[in-house]
């Protein structure tokens, strides 16, 4: 039960729903249940599971065949022997450049997955003694490394790169700056997330089986990018050609991480609602009938929500970061205003919280997405959702490990070939991303399973960590008042300037 700040809702309304805010933030929901979705029989029930977005299904198992031989044959072209499958004769217009071959540049992509292997195993080794302290220097670390990188872009005559790189730390520190208040409440909610997942080790043992086939995929695509590189095309083909490669390989990337995403979150659910890790009535097989599901029934769904959930979640948050610092300037407001509702329509199809969804139900991708939302504006949850920048703390340390992987490539490839240094080095930035994000879902996941049971069953959370329950339940409950005192002045002041005559 939302507040929409341009409603056309008297005071008398707005009164009302200021009290249902308020003892729904202070009661605890524990005979709540959604129509139709009681978590526990759900869970409880072994239902023969639907197959759902089987279009998505086809298309990624399709694109990925399809790129894989395309990859093959790029890379085989230049290995050893330049223009071994006389490919050049198709690309002889676009000739610009001396042609390389395809092992001068496969190490450098090597070095990239070894960079980026060894930042998120280091993650997951870490995940219990020290990742707090992590989230908090990727935190601080990340507008200065962003900074600097534009400084040496700038002074290598790379002015695009350099403008890029400065625009991202100026949004990166304008949007700490936003939320700064935040932090404590996310860095709560990702220490009971971090607990909750290492208490359970088998989750931290399918990250690591997940990376390595991330690894094995990364083979191929580097051999098949280094190819590229290697090739005789002028800058422009070859940039294209990586740019395409890129958003295949970023796909495939979100696909392998959401479907990480759905078995973790679907175990802990049921650990959950099984009274924690020691609890006597844990199912032995969760584990594998969460990795069952997400890679039979659901996987259409996960291929799907990956095209779209990541590029919408960070427009999102930056919107939102900007939303709370504009001040009094209506225009401004408006105009923020317009993309904000914009986004939150697309986030009620598009969401995070949907994987856990379909992890617990089987749904499809859409209803579990929409079925999620709705259970946190019913339940008033998605005011903490909102409050929370745990997501965004964690693509902090996404995007830090990918810069580290590609300085690391991209230093390297500018002492031998300064032409090419930057094609290799964001490329490997984008691999490093993906290897570290492969260890950063694991406490994302739990952090939505978080919120999931919470919006459920808040017994759920409090039979786990009682204090935690306490926190949370007082974070809401500051959260809905801040919300309807915000609207109470919105209105009043409405009806204020509604009263006052125009000057002639």
């Amino acid at each position: 039960m939302l507040l929409h700040w341009f409603e056309p809702v008297t005071l008398v309304k707005l009164e009302e729903t200021c009290v249902i805010l308020s003892i729904l933030s202070k009661r605890s929901w524990g005979n709540y249940r959604k129509s139709g979705n009681n978590i526990s029989e759900v869970v409880s029930m072994e239902q023969k599971r639907r197959w759902h977005d089987l279009f998505w299904l086809g298309l990624f198992v399709i694109q990925l065949i399809g790129l894989g031989f395309a990859l093959a044959i790029l890379g085989l072209n230049r290995f050893k022997k330049k223009n071994r499958l006389d490919i050049d004769k198709y690309t002889y217009r676009f000739m610009e450049n001396e042609a390389g071959l395809t092992e001068d540049y496969w190490p450098l992509y090597a070095v990239a997955g070894g960079v980026g292997t060894v930042l998120g195993w280091s993650w997951l080794l870490l995940l219990g003694s020290r990742a707090i302290q992590m989230m908090k220097v990727s935190v601080h670390i990340l507008t200065t490394y962003l900074a600097v990188i534009s400084v040496l872009c700038f002074w290598a005559q790379q002015f695009f790169w350099g403008v890029a790189f400065a625009i991202g730390a100026a949004l990166q520190f304008l949007y700490i700056i936003s939320v700064i208040d935040r932090l404590p409440f996310t860095m709560l909610v990702l220490q009971k997330a971090v607990k909750m997942v290492w208490n359970l080790p088998e989750v931290l043992r399918v990250a690591y089986a997940f990376m390595a086939v991330v690894l094995l995929w990364m083979a191929l695509w580097s051999f098949g990018a280094a190819g590229v590189v290697a090739s005789s095309m002028g800058d422009g083909g070859r940039w294209w050609l990586l740019v395409v490669l890129s958003v295949s390989l970023f796909w495939t990337g979100a696909v392998l991480c959401n479907t990480i995403h759905v078995i973790v979150s679907g175990t802990l659910v049921r650990v959950s609602i099984h009274g924690g890790s020691e609890g006597a009535s844990i199912p032995t097989n969760s584990i594998m009938k969460s990795l069952q599901y997400a890679l039979t029934t659901s996987f259409g769904s996960i291929c799907y929500g990956s095209l779209f959930t990541a590029a919408i979640r960070t427009l999102r948050w930056e919107i939102r970061g900007i939303r709370s610092k504009i001040g009094n300037n209506e225009c401004l407001l408006c105009c923020v205003d317009f993309l904000f509702h914009l986004v939150e329509t697309l986030v009620r199809f598009f969401n995070k919280y949907a994987y856990v969804q379909i992890g617990v139900y089987g749904k499809s991708f859409n209803r579990s997405a929409r079925d999620a939302w709705e259970l946190f504006q019913s339940t008033g949850v998605e005011a903490l959702v909102a409050y929370d920048c745990s997501g965004a703390v964690l693509l902090m340390g996404t995007i830090l490990g990918g810069l580290i992987t590609g300085t690391c490539s991209g230093v390297w490839a500018w002492m031998k070939w300064s032409d090419r240094a930057f094609m290799i080095g964001s490329t490997s930035m984008l691999m490093g991303m993906i290897l570290v994000g492969v260890a950063m879902v694991v406490v994302e996941s739990a952090v939505t399973s978080i919120y999931i049971c919470y919006a459920e069953d808040p017994l759920l959370i409090q039979r786990w960590d009682n204090d935690f329950f306490n926190q949370i339940s007082e974070t809401l409950h500051q959260r809905l008042q801040h919300r309807s005192s915000r609207a109470r002045e919105v209105l009043t002041q409405n009806h204020l300037d509604a009263h006052i005559p125009d000057n002639p």
